[in-house]
């Protein structure tokens, strides 16, 4: 059994600051671009001691951004291909992509990332081929990815279920002293379940070098914010358990980018789990199943419409002479070339195999399973004799 953590005025006295200081939430949300894609200038983002975001490279913006815009697409594509009845189900980010891409960019190549049935971006963005991570919304058994080659686990439809899982995967990795940090994405109505206390209450105990991602957008289905939760914020629920919360505009990808990395590198160093609140805004339906005109007001998500994330970054880029025509002639062609790949996979016909029904079961077969699957291969053969 590992050791306890560090009492938390250990940690932030690292910082030169109060534990109340390291602990608590930056007192304004931070940002770094405003609706219109304006860099705010140095000291006037609410800042306190103790929570310093340096501006990322010109290439690491540049590549954000052509993430964002293929994660815009994959959005919008998939959203069509359900309607055409080529998916079975899609819940779409559209709105959110500037947090997903934000969580995949800020992970190293042994970090791993822990998704929700909402984070097709993100797992994109960490490097997973479109058409396996869309296998599993397409209707087919398996996740379609390998969790172990990427480091993403399968996207999670249970609520809350994968935080447990992503702080084990942490626990074990320091353990084994293995250089990992793990990305743990919830919405804001995971906050509301016994898993997200139980998941945080262990990493902050034992030190664990994980980062709650919370997404959110507002709305859990059909549930506001407002009848979820009367915290200042979600990021405070992380003072509670003896860890640092932060709060960043989720469709700010500078500041995520910035906060997130930071993120990254205190846990890797030793100084525990944090948590970080992305506010950000789900711009469509719940999935295609959902009728969001029912529960939210169309002036509201209007409101919305002027805090693109992608047209905020498009504004910046363009403004700091990032975003030459060819550049952005290229990024387009990329994400419709990630389009056509998702058109044409899910335009295939795909045949199961019923005898993969008892394939994975066990690793060695029960005797009954065996029977079964003998049943099974006796009645495909006689149906095939019939033919």
């Amino acid at each position: 059994m590992t050791e306890p953590r560090e009492g938390i005025e250990q940690v932030s006295s690292k910082f030169g600051i109060t534990p109340e200081d390291y602990m608590l939430p930056a007192r304004t949300e931070i940002h770094m671009l405003d609706i219109n894609g304006k860099l705010h200038p140095a000291g006037e983002q609410g800042v306190e001691p103790g929570h310093e975001y340096p501006l990322p490279s010109p290439k690491v913006l540049v590549d954000a951004y052509e993430q964002l815009v293929i994660g815009r697409r994959v959005n919008d594509q998939n959203s069509a291909l359900v309607r055409q009845g080529r998916m079975a189900v899609y819940p779409s980010s559209h709105g959110q992509e500037a947090a997903q891409v934000a969580a995949a960019l800020c992970l190293g190549e042994n970090d791993w990332m822990f998704p929700t049935y909402r984070d097709t971006v993100a797992v994109m963005a960490k490097g997973v081929a479109p058409m396996e991570v869309m296998a599993g919304f397409r209707g087919d058994w398996h996740s379609g990815y390998d969790p172990k080659k990427y480091k993403v686990s399968i996207q999670s439809t249970p609520l809350t279920t994968q935080l447990l899982h992503a702080v084990g995967v942490a626990h074990a990795a320091k353990l084994r002293g293995e250089d990992t940090v793990v990305l743990a994405m919830c919405g804001d109505g995971a906050t509301s379940e016994g898993d997200f206390h139980e998941a945080l209450n262990f990493a902050a105990v034992f030190n664990v070098p994980v980062i709650f991602f919370v997404q959110n957008n507002q709305y859990a289905i059909s549930v506001p914010l407002s009848a979820q939760s009367v915290a200042p914020s979600l990021a405070h629920k992380a003072v509670g358990y003896g860890m640092a919360g932060e709060r960043v505009d989720g469709n700010d990808l500078i500041a995520l980018l910035a906060v997130l990395r930071r993120a990254v590198r205190l846990a890797r160093e030793g100084n525990g789990p944090l948590l970080v609140e992305a506010h950000t805004y789900r711009m469509q339906a719940h999935t295609n199943a959902d009728d969001a005109t029912r529960y939210r007001e169309d002036a509201e998500v209007q409101a919305w419409i002027a805090k693109d994330p992608v047209a905020r970054m498009r504004s910046y880029l363009l403004d700091a002479g990032l975003l030459p025509d060819a550049t952005e002639a290229r990024i387009t062609a990329s994400a419709e070339a990630v389009a056509q790949t998702l058109r044409d996979g899910m335009n295939s016909e795909n045949t199961p195999d019923p005898t993969d029904l008892f394939a994975h079961v066990f690793s060695t077969p029960t005797t009954q399973l065996t029977e079964q699957a003998a049943m099974l291969a006796d009645e495909l053969a006689r149906e095939e004799e019939t033919r």
